[in-house]
């Protein structure tokens, strides 16, 4: 058994839930056993990005023991033309 914390970004904050799983889990396994935990709600389960440690991974990557495995929510502005509206009013 490996032991892993899965991290999960939602609009009401970040929800941390910690697993134990087979040696041979992938992100997709710890996935599916922390949806269990932290509920249907908490983040877009089948779509989101998932990363480990902030690099982007793969959901049939095999994760090492204490890694923190990511979701990612998706932005809901894009920074670069958020920063183009700001140029534009002449505020940096």
């Amino acid at each position: 058994m490996k032991r892993c914390t899965i991290a999960c970004d939602t609009a009401a904050g970040i929800r941390v839930c910690h697993l134990s799983l087979p040696d041979d889990a992938t992100i997709d396994a710890a996935l599916i056993a922390a949806r269990a935990i932290l509920g249907e709600q908490a983040t877009d389960w089948e779509q989101a990005t998932t990363g480990i440690y902030g690099r982007i991974c793969p959901r049939g990557h095999c994760w090492e023991e204490g890694d923190r495995i990511e979701i990612y929510r998706s932005l809901q502005v894009d920074p670069r033309d958020r920063r183009r509206q700001r140029a534009g009013r002449g505020r940096f």
